[in-house]
């Protein structure tokens, strides 16, 4: 019994732990990452947002945009809309090695560049679902915003305003 009293502090030692995480071992992210298939599969999907309605096409290439014809640069001047066009590329680390078309109509600027959003989303999760899936679904990127305008209702002048109310 001496024997078992003596090896039994040193061994809790060994076993508890210093420090507390949240966080999950990075090794599976670092496995996820260098068991990447190579990139010679297409992949198409619509995204929409509010009124625009967003059909994506994603070819391996060089990072080419194509959008009704256009160019990012020229289609979306804003940067803020390019780099939210692009942030489901810069997520997985795949900028440079798809070629984009899109055909995009209705909304305006910001819901064009959310339905685009979307529907690169969608195509890429389409290609590699294990390897891509769970960093978009994570980022939100796979999640359809809802959000529309409001129509205007029978008897009232706009979605919401109402008459005033008239004592006599």
């Amino acid at each position: 019994m001496a024997q078992n009293e003596e090896l039994a502090p040193a061994a809790e030692a060994e076993e508890t732990p210093t420090t507390y995480t949240s966080e999950s071992a990075p090794a599976a992210a670092e496995e996820a990452k260098r068991e990447r298939p190579a990139l010679t599969v297409a992949g198409a999907a619509v995204g929409r947002r509010k009124e625009a309605v967003a059909r994506v096409r994603v070819v391996p290439g060089t990072g080419q945009w194509t959008i009704n014809g256009r160019t990012l640069e020229n289609y979306f001047p804003n940067k803020l809309h390019q780099q939210e066009v692009n942030d489901p590329f810069k997520l997985l680390d795949l900028e440079g090695a798809y070629d984009v078309i899109v055909r995009i109509h209705g909304g305006g600027p910001s819901g064009q560049a959310g339905a685009v959003r979307l529907g690169v989303s969608r195509s890429l999760n389409e290609i590699d679902l294990e390897n891509n899936r769970p960093a978009l679904k994570k980022a939100g990127f796979l999640t359809r915003d809802a959000r529309v305008v409001e129509r205007k209702k029978a008897g009232l002048k706009k979605a919401r305003r109402a008459p005033q109310y008239s004592k006599r």
